[in-house]
């Protein structure tokens, strides 16, 4: 990677460390049976509480490489509500945030009895982010090169947001809709060059087919997801086959992320553009109430960081689980 390639590089991964990175980053550990994690109105609408602990890491053997844990819990209260809780902790490079959010969720049940399943949710979020940038290795030849970098501390800021939600499950179909980062908050670790408007818009639908009479399912799915204050936008489109067992469901997938925005670079006399692409299988166990999945993200293109990829594990725990489920094919309910 020449000088120049090399430069433009580091210039996207700011930009989007500062224009995106806020709250818990939007990766594809939502298909591990953790749609919560990312839709507040999902808060209680399955028919056990569920304990989901995430852990990922990128780019292993770099020094400082980003890693993310999530901790969330939610169950329905009553007939008709739902609670849940959510704490993470982030790290990028100098930077970490932690932060948690408290949910609630309101379902609304068309449906005639549990032979199916009609019922629109609506959610909320309200969280409180701790940012942290630690500058206390930073080298400052001339301490006034840059006024906004003061080495030698570590600078933070916290602030409130909330998000806001709806889901509609109806037979074997379902559809989310999450306006993440609702509030218009400024940190002040980046004066000069972060933004006020931190707003996420995200939309997942999908649906689950019968494969047969052997306990086969099938889910294509897609989440489209737009960042309000730098117009970005990326497409997930994702694919899920079930198995049900006596003792549970054994499950994998594939996963595919693109943008729709690409960056230039120069490559020795030409130019090249590139779009951010993922690819993302996954495997997962339910063996009871217990729950296992392991996801690996690989970055495609010439342009990288790193050849390594991205690793994560999640383990889940379902509690106080209903003795009657909806006659469909709703994983993510039933």
């Amino acid at each position: 990677m020449n000088f120049k390639r090399g430069y433009l590089l580091l210039l996207v991964f700011i930009t989007q460390f500062s224009f995106s990175q806020e709250g818990i980053a939007v990766y594809s550990d939502y298909l591990s049976d953790n749609y919560y994690l990312l839709h507040p109105s999902m808060a209680g609408a399955a028919d056990c509480a569920k304990i989901r602990l995430t852990a990922r890491q990128q780019w292993f053997g770099q020094d400082e490489a980003p890693a993310l844990q999530t901790l969330s819990f939610n169950t329905s209260v009553g007939e008709r509500s739902g609670i849940g809780a959510i704490v993470y902790n982030d790290r990028n490079g100098y930077h970490t945030q932690t932060g948690a959010k408290l949910s609630y969720a309101h379902h609304l049940r068309f449906s005639r009895s549990t032979l199916d399943l009609n019922q629109l949710s609506f959610g909320m979020n309200a969280g409180l982010t701790q940012s942290n940038l630690d500058e206390t290795s930073f080298y400052l030849s001339n301490p006034s090169y840059d006024p906004i970098v003061n080495g030698g501390i570590v600078q933070k800021d916290s602030y409130f947001n909330v998000d806001l939600g709806a889901s509609y499950f109806y037979l074997d179909f379902y559809t989310h809709f999450t306006v993440k980062n609702v509030i218009a908050s400024k940190r002040e670790l980046y004066t000069d060059i972060e933004t006020d408007n931190l707003r996420k818009y995200l939309w997942s639908v999908g649906y689950v087919f019968n494969v047969g009479d052997n306990g086969l399912l099938l889910e294509p799915s897609t989440m489209f997801q737009y960042v309000d204050q730098t117009k970005e936008k990326t497409i997930d489109l994702n694919l899920k086959l079930y198995k049900n067992l006596d003792f549970g469901r054994v499950w994998g997938g594939l996963s595919y992320r693109r943008s729709f925005d690409g960056a230039s670079y120069v490559d020795g006399a030409s130019i090249g553009e590139q779009k951010l692409q993922y690819i993302t299988p996954i495997l997962g166990i339910n063996y009871k109430k217990f729950m296992f999945a392991y996801t690996y993200s690989h970055l495609t293109g010439d342009v990288k960081f790193d050849k390594g990829g991205f690793h994560q594990i999640t383990l889940g725990l379902d509690l106080f689980c209903k003795n009657t489920r909806f006659d469909c094919n709703c994983p993510a309910v039933n």
